[in-house]
Order: C-alpha cells, then structure tokens, then sequence
C-alpha cells in the first residue's frame, strides 16, 4: 500500500468537490454559513439525525452488487494488469491505465455502467488492488477517528466522539481477512489461527488492533485508531475548549523546564494526543528516544530515534518487550526517554531512567485518577518480581514523577483534562499529592452535553521554582483559587510565549 498511499490520498469525494466548485463561483460562501451547510450535508448529517440515516433494503441491495462487481473485477483485473507497470505513475496516468482495462474488460462480461457507476468501479477497483478496499473512503474522511468492524458485515465509526453505524461492509470474511493480511504484513507482522491477536500500524501512524478466530467467535474484529495528519498543537486543545490557555501554558513550562510528566487517562481521552502536543515545548537540542508497542507518536522534534517492541515468531521466540528496549535506550545517550505506554514490568526501569538524569521523560498509562495512575505503577513494578520493598517503589515513584495529568472523555463526547496533580514526595510510606488545577461537572445541556468549568484551587506547585529560574514565564496570579476562562485569551501562541530553544 505504500507507495500508492500518496496516489489514493489525493481521492477527492465528488461530494466535497461539488462544494469547492460552489464556493469558487460564489466566494461570500466561505464563510460560517457554508461551515453549516456542510455539518448538514447528507456525507456528515448532524448528530442528532445520523441514526435516522439508515440505507433502505433496495439501496442495501445495490450497494452489495457493487461491492461484488468490484471484487469480481478486480480477480480479472490481476491477470490483465501487470502491478509492477503501475509503480511510480501519476494519479492520473494510474486511473487511465485502469480505466482502459476496466472498459475492455466490461465490453467482454458485456456489463452496462453509467459515468458515476464506472468512476465509483475505478476507484474501488485501484483500492482493492492497492489500498484497503471499502476501508479506504473511511481512512480519508477527516471527520472519522476510530473504525471499528465488527465481522466483515458491520463497521462502525466514530465521529464527535460518539459511535454511529456506517454504510461500508466487505463482501466476505475472506474478503476481510484478505485486508487485514495485507495491513500487518506492512508492518512484518502476522495474524493466523496460532497467533490470532496482532497489533499493528497504518503508514499514516494509525493504531490498529486485530482479533480473529477462533478467539473472535463471530469473524474476525479489527479495531484501527486514526491519528490525525497535521499533529495537534496545545494552541488547538485551548482552541477545542479541552484546556484553558493558561494552564497549557503551565503544562508546556513544566515540560520544557524537564519537569517528569505522567499523562493518564482511559481508552480515547486523548493521552496520545496531549503527548504529542506537549513535545513542542522540547528543546530541538535534546536527543529523544521513543518506545512503544505500535509506534504511534508524532512527536514534533527533529532528533527522535523511535523503537517499537517485537512479538513472537511462529516458534515462540524472538520477543522483544518494552523493558529491553527500556534498558537499551539508556545506553543510547537519551536526553529524554518517551514511553508510549506503561502497561508492565518496563515501569520500574522508566523510574529508573526518570531518577538517573533523564528528567524531563515523559510516559502514558491507563487510570482513572491521578491517585489511581500511582497505584498501578506500584503493581506494575510488583510485577516484575523485583526483591524490592513496597516502601522502596514508592520512593523512586515519588522522586521520579514530577505531575500527573488526567485526560478524560466525557459522556457527550468531549475530551477534557480534568486533573493536573503534583507529587510532592513522601510521607511516611504514603506517597503526597496536591492538585493544582481541575474541571468540575456543573449540568447538562439541552442536547446532553456536559457543562462545567477549569479551576485553579489556590496552591503553588513546588515546581515553580524549577520554572522560574530558568525564566521560563508563567501567566501571573495563574494559580490563585479561581474559575479559568476557556479559549484563546492570548494573541501570540504557547511556544511564543515561553520562548523558543534553537
């Protein structure tokens, strides 16, 4: 899929270029009205009319001879067209040498198509042989951010936050599989009846995950989470209302000032993306070494040596976790070390690392409360069978990790941080936290989304002192016991305003 993902990319729904093709002719369009009639086109009806946009019997129908004629074509296709011919040509030149063959080929199974019948075959057509077949109008929508197909004959997506059926299916479940074959192999991975559980990557950096039977009861479930093509900036978190201005701008000194951040949250919140968008505030001096199980980070910084770990072969050997790769690095003349989630035993070599003069690393994990995120670490260091007392972790917990911070997604939808907490060390055996910034549910709205407010509760973090002396300016009075507005309240972006390191 590789080297056509380029050539497939530049597929534009007739949909939107019907709308680029109105606003050239009448330019008062761009503005926030056409923003509307958009949100209520038919491809991306509101939210509260998408479950009423169910196919009918008959267009179910159509849709399912279709999806047949392309995959038939396309096995006759394979013996008229040599793919090697292909490799480096145009859009273009690609579609016309498809086209050409597609004709011949209706001419001899004598098959009539109108212009929009045999357009909507080529495209299907070049993203069976090439792409992802009916996955294809689903990775290029903006819109979308999680697929999730549930045997080949249901997919749903998500869009807003919110799950809704969509109208792509496969023809079989060995048209499915022959589509999740060619996804893991991208990546030198496998999926087979010994090892039915892979985890793998799109080229895009897109997350997917595969289950097929027999641990699937009914037919193979693949779950893909799409990321972004332009990575997210702290200025558009603010923008989204997912955090206030000044606590971004908090966030970002703290990061640059090496202060040891842990980004914790559940499935979707938004760890991923909080991470990525943080590492803007990352000198381009530092060296960074990044480790995960499917690499997925986009980090924005030009000297990251990434590493992702490597499963079994077909004998059962040859794995390689993220503890070695933990190990490995540190070797490697890290500046910062980014693991892309603590999920086992590496958590102990991460606090070491962390406590060995890499501060300033960075790391994810699955928790519901900050209290919650240091309660894992300590069983995830038990796991390791280390000879080392429960006292001990906790030490090395409470030196290593400077502040936690909560990402949530709410129940409409909206992905929020709703906790920034600070460890202060220890007391006794217990390990101290105070909370610096937090959102508070205060109602629901007309159409259930959630209502609440950011607030400061009036303490000062330890780590001022860090960020001052090496003056890096914070906003005044940031941390006095107050609601916080929400939005842009600056003219000049986060990175501006605590300077740049070139």
């Amino acid at each position: 899929m590789g080297r056509f993902s380029k050539i497939l990319g530049a597929e534009t729904p007739n949909y939107v270029r019907e709308n680029q093709q109105e606003r050239h002719k009448n330019p008062a369009k761009d503005g926030p009205e056409s923003l509307i009639e958009e949100v209520k086109s038919p491809q991306n009806p509101p939210k509260n009319e998408r479950r009423k946009n169910v196919e009918t019997p008959s267009s179910q129908k159509e849709r399912a001879k279709a999806l047949e004629s392309q995959i038939y074509l396309h096995g006759k296709l394979l013996d008229e067209i040599d793919l090697s011919t292909l490799e480096g040509l145009s859009e273009k030149e690609m579609r016309r040498h498809v086209s050409v063959a597609i004709r011949d080929l209706i001419a001899k199974e004598n098959r009539t198509l109108n212009r929009d019948q045999f357009d909507e075959l080529v495209s299907g057509i070049i993203n069976e042989m090439v792409g992802l077949g009916p996955l294809e109008i689903l990775l290029q929508d903006d819109s979308v951010s999680d697929i999730l197909i549930n045997t080949h004959k249901q997919v749903y997506v998500e869009r807003g936050g919110e799950l809704e059926l969509s109208n792509v299916y496969f023809a079989s479940e060995e048209h499915l599989m022959r589509i999740i074959n060619r996804i893991v192999a991208t990546v030198g991975r496998r999926v087979d009846e010994s090892q039915p559980l892979a985890d793998a990557r799109l080229l895009d950096g897109s997350r997917v995950n595969v289950a097929i039977p027999p641990l699937a009861v009914d037919g193979p479930l693949v779950s893909i989470r799409k990321f972004s093509k332009k990575p997210f900036t702290l200025d558009k978190l603010v923008e989204f209302g997912a955090v206030p201005d000044v606590v971004a701008q908090f966030l970002a000194a703290a990061c640059k000032a090496r202060v040891t951040i842990l980004i914790s949250g559940g499935t979707g919140s938004g760890k991923t993306t909080l991470l990525n968008a943080l590492s803007q505030s990352i000198s381009h001096k530092e060296r960074l070494i990044t480790i995960e199980d499917a690499a997925e980070l986009q980090l924005q910084q030009p000297h990251v040596a990434r590493m992702e770990t490597r499963p079994p072969n077909i004998e059962g050997k040859g794995e390689i976790r993220q503890r070695e790769l933990v190990k490995n690095a540190l070797r490697m003349r890290p500046d910062r070390v980014v693991l892309g989630e603590v999920r086992g035993e590496e958590a102990f070599d991460m606090l070491q690392a962390m406590n060995t003069g890499h501060e300033g690393s960075m790391a994810t994990l699955h928790a519901n409360t900050p209290r919650d995120a240091i309660t894992r670490l300590e069983q995830m260091v038990a796991m390791g069978d280390m000879k080392i007392t429960p006292e001990a972790v906790a030490g090395q917990i409470a030196s290593a990790i400077g502040i936690i911070v909560q990402a949530q997604r709410l129940s409409d939808g909206q992905r929020k941080i709703t906790s920034i907490a600070e460890i202060t060390g220890m007391e006794g055996s217990v390990i101290q936290m105070q909370e610096l910034f937090n959102y508070t549910r205060t109602g629901t709205g007309p159409e259930n989304e959630v209502i609440g407010e950011f607030r400061a509760t009036g303490i000062r973090p330890k780590c001022l002192h860090e960020i001052t002396t090496r003056n890096i300016p914070v906003p005044e009075g940031i941390f006095e016991p107050k609601v916080l507005p929400v939005g842009r309240i600056y003219d000049e972006t986060i990175a501006e305003r605590i300077g740049h390191d070139e």
